[in-house]
């Protein structure tokens, strides 16, 4: 299964995953319903087998507009978007679109499967997805989570390693709190439920698959290989960066986005970091998302969110098809 890249996804690896035989999957993050709907329908017209989209739950912690003081994380900032000639952003009258409106596009176009992080989807949600023949996957980074998870009836269950790439995406207790190894997660979580776990966080080649499988799973999830390709929507500063990574050179911070992800160090996290001002989530991740947006389009590696898995330094092919091609050559049998 591919992870799903809130933000670097792209139809063309997605298809890519789900042609070479595996489940391609899309991340959602902050699409608009209307968004959704035209996303889904590329997918269909990229890749006639089945993929993934992955959508963001709310948590209960996210800030909207009015209840935040952005004055002081905009000073923070403010260097990165005048080095940008950028001017000091504006806050919106919302961060985020609508979850459910969300949720009803995904439902309306059904996907083969929905999968979510940050928490256990609605029994309604559960419901209207079964009813229209999509199977939901969740997100677990603690055995908790699973159970969780499991009891609420989703039909399989990703344990994501604190070794993963990007947001840990944490329910039940504080991210910081939920730093579980995926050698000692997946089994775990296999002997916790009764659906199928796949497992993720530090798999990049055979010999993380074959491990995997050794310790029950059912599948694997593999984000930072993927990112690497060509074919993801990463900039070539990132790639080149995943490339150069070692298995120290990756950090967890909150810098980005306001919520604990692991990715490499560059002039952007430090900056924020020194400053000592990161506004809750989603407000960071919208105050960093302008500068964000046009270093990427100028393709200054300093500036962007360089999510990486601790497996980097294992993510050594440019192709998809090569990825999933070393990584089918670890599955049993």
């Amino acid at each position: 299964m591919l992870g799903p890249f809130g933000g670097l996804s792209s139809i063309e690896l997605t298809a890519a995953v789900s042609d070479a035989g595996g489940l391609g999957s899309y991340g959602l993050y902050g699409y608009s319903a209307d968004r959704i709907s035209d996303t889904i329908a590329a997918l269909r017209s990229a890749t006639a087998r089945p993929f993934a989209v992955n959508a963001w739950l709310p948590t209960g912690d996210e800030v909207t507009p009015p209840e935040v003081d952005l004055a002081p994380a905009i000073e923070a900032i403010a260097p990165l978007y005048t080095e940008l000639g950028l001017p000091r952003p504006i806050p919106p009258t919302e961060f985020l679109p609508d979850v459910d409106a969300q949720l009803t596009a995904i439902m309306d176009a059904a996907p083969a499967v929905l999968s979510v992080v940050y928490g256990v989807p609605a029994e309604r949600i559960v419901a209207a997805a079964h009813s229209r023949g999509i199977r939901i996957i969740g997100t677990a980074t603690t055995v908790a989570e699973a159970v969780a998870l499991a009891e609420g009836g989703v039909d399989a269950v990703v344990a994501s390693g604190a070794e993963a790439a990007g947001h840990r995406v944490s329910f039940l207790r504080a991210a910081e709190d939920s730093l579980v190894g995926t050698f000692a997660l997946v089994p775990q979580v296999v002997d916790a439920v009764d659906v199928p776990v796949i497992a993720a966080g530090g798999i990049a080649d055979r010999r993380g698959v074959a491990a995997a499988f050794a310790l029950g799973a059912s599948g694997v999830q593999v984000g930072t290989a993927f990112l690497r390709t060509r074919q993801s929507a990463a900039t070539e500063p990132h790639r080149r960066a995943i490339a150069a990574a070692g298995d120290i050179d990756t950090v967890l911070t909150r810098a980005m986005s306001g919520r604990l992800a692991r990715g490499i160090p560059n002039r952007a996290m430090r900056t924020i970091e020194t400053a000592g001002v990161i506004a809750p989530f989603p407000a960071q991740n919208w105050l960093t998302g302008g500068f964000r947006a046009e270093a990427g389009r100028r393709g200054d590696g300093d500036l962007v969110s360089l999510w990486a898995g601790q497996a980097s330094a294992l993510a050594t092919w440019e192709d998809a098809t090569e990825v999933f091609a070393e990584l089918a050559a670890g599955l049993p049998g």
